[in-house]
């Protein structure tokens, strides 16, 4: 299947105006130079993103709401207690050192050097208040931290939980995680003081300002002022990169890539856990027949999507996470055995019009996806293929709005949706956030009592072995089950002018800006 690209025109406006005005006097002329030789100094940056917006779920800069704290994290101006590496090993950030005094009590030293934009000292008091705000505030936090106290003693924070929770430190280095000024607050714009080596001086719906600091705890920052855009149309971040509009982009098409492969840019890439999957709308009668379900699951066509639709930029997903050995039923491309599934359910193309129907109706399915993810729209139209030729009509809704639209179970069926689903090296973060039966992201409302009780399970247990080999069993079941269909891993590329260094992607899908950053 190729793509068929549409381009479409956009301004992207991303001018820094510098300057100064020399005097006539001979020492107010020799200031004023050298205020204009600092101000030449500082570099400009127009970052291009499909990952920012409402539409992402992660708008402003505020932790505690929703996914910001992912676009905090990603573009430098927030920081955690603990970071993953590029092997997703959890390390210490603003903690200095940490250990549990019992299985309900983690205490955390945090490094005595540390300020927030605002100027503040971050402290045990001041990073207490950030997490009791959090906890009364925030969507998920309070479930998977299960804090009932946190205490303050100098550069001293303890966290005690209501039971075991071996995944705390985990979600420590969760983005929500990050810590902010709460004596500033959140502005009205979604603006905060955070730790990082950057500062945001505007925030909106669709772009971020940001200046670097001078007085960052971590060492130098190269002197950049940077814009992030949010741009969700792929071809118009081609342009962008292209025309000299953008410094640096990430949701490039795959289609474009080959034209950023020469020595003007850089393509620095990383392997991730990101996953595109399809939730069943579970509310629909239909998808209680397991025979329904393996049957789109095998007419789903993963390879020629990951190799041809996506140049080979990501891999073949067994279940949620890229290390899957593929033991289990895995539901290998057949659109024969998925015609014979369908005939077993009932479904057969009794008017020869290349449609299975049943009772004189046609399975006709609404596919519901969101474009801010470039891939998902593609992955929409190849699957309304794939399920064409087992005679199932698939009509596509691809839209920003798409969460409005589920609220309403009649207006979709199935929805293509993607996830980094090991962020904090902790597997049951999958579980928790979308398939058991109270997942705050489960919107196809599944559920299975087995999954549900292997989760109560792996949140009380300490072993990390143990961890992996229960996280194993529960990929098993929801792959088995068809309870979700995995399509495929995502390789994250960011793209960008030769000119820019230090901007690296992380497995973790977490950070982008850091300290490294410099324009040439």
């Amino acid at each position: 299947m190729k793509k068929q690209m549409k381009l479409i025109s956009v301004a992207i406006i991303g001018t820094l105006l510098l300057g100064a005005c020399g005097a006539p006097q001979k020492s107010a002329q020799s200031k004023d130079e050298s205020a204009v030789s600092k101000e030449d100094s500082i570099k400009s940056l127009v970052y291009g993103t499909s990952s920012y917006g409402v539409g992402m779920s992660d708008a402003g800069l505020n932790p505690h709401e929703d996914y910001s704290g992912w676009s905090l994290v990603r573009y430098g101006v927030g920081e955690t207690l603990f970071k993953l590496n590029d092997k997703l090993e959890l390390t210490p950030w603003l903690a200095d050192s940490y250990k549990f005094i019992d299985d309900n009590t983690l205490e955390v030293k945090i490094k005595d050097n540390i300020n927030f934009s605002s100027g503040r000292k971050l402290d045990a008091t001041a990073a207490k208040e950030c997490f009791e705000d959090l906890l009364a505030v925030h969507d998920r936090a309070p479930k998977d931290m299960k804090i009932s106290e946190i205490k303050a003693d100098g550069q001293t924070l303890t966290f005690i939980t209501t039971e075991p929770n071996p995944a705390l430190i985990n979600f420590l280095a969760e983005p929500y995680s990050a810590l902010i000024d709460m004596k500033t607050g959140v502005d009205a714009n979604k603006n905060v003081s955070g730790t990082g080596p950057y500062k945001a001086t505007a925030v909106s719906d669709t772009e971020i300002d940001l200046t670097s600091r001078d007085d960052y705890w971590d060492g130098n920052v190269a002197k950049t002022n940077i814009k992030v855009k949010s741009v969700t149309d792929g071809d118009t971040l081609t342009m962008g990169l292209q025309s000299g509009e953008l410094d640096a982009v990430y949701g490039l098409p795959y289609a474009s890539y080959p034209l950023f492969e020469n020595d003007n840019y850089n393509i620095n890439s990383a392997a991730t856990s990101r996953a595109f999957f399809l939730q069943l709308n579970f509310d629909n009668d239909l998808f209680q027949d397991k025979n329904i379900r393996s049957a789109i699951a095998m007419a789903i066509d993963k390879d020629g999507f990951v190799n041809v639709l996506l140049g080979g930029h990501g891999k073949v997903a067994n279940g949620p996470f890229p290390m899957q050995d593929g033991d289990s039923l895995n539901y290998s491309f057949s659109p024969d055995k998925s015609k014979e599934l369908l005939s077993a359910a009932g479904w057969s193309d009794s008017d020869n019009d290349g449609y299975v129907d049943k009772d004189g109706k046609n399975f006709e399915i609404n596919f519901l996806t969101y474009p801010g993810r470039s891939e998902l729209p593609v992955l929409a139209q190849s699957i309304q293929s794939n399920l064409k030729d087992i005679g199932i009509k698939v009509n596509i809704n691809s839209t920003e709005n798409y969460l409005e639209v589920m609220k309403d179970s009649k207006a979709w069926d199935i929805l293509a949706s993607a996830m980094v689903t090991n962020p904090t090296g902790n597997k049951a973060y999958f579980f928790d956030m979308t398939s058991l039966s109270d997942s705050p992201k489960n919107r196809g409302h599944y559920s299975n009592a087995e999954l549900d009780e292997l989760a109560k399970t792996l949140s009380t247990t300490f072993d990390s072995a143990k961890r992996d080999e229960l996280a194993e069993q529960m990929s098993d079941i929801l792959v088995d089950d068809c309870g979700f269909i995995f399509v495929s891993h995502l390789q994250m590329s960011l793209v960008s002018k030769k000119n820019v260094k230090g901007l690296t992607p992380m497995p973790s899908d977490y950070y982008e800006f850091s300290k490294d950053l410099v324009i040439e």
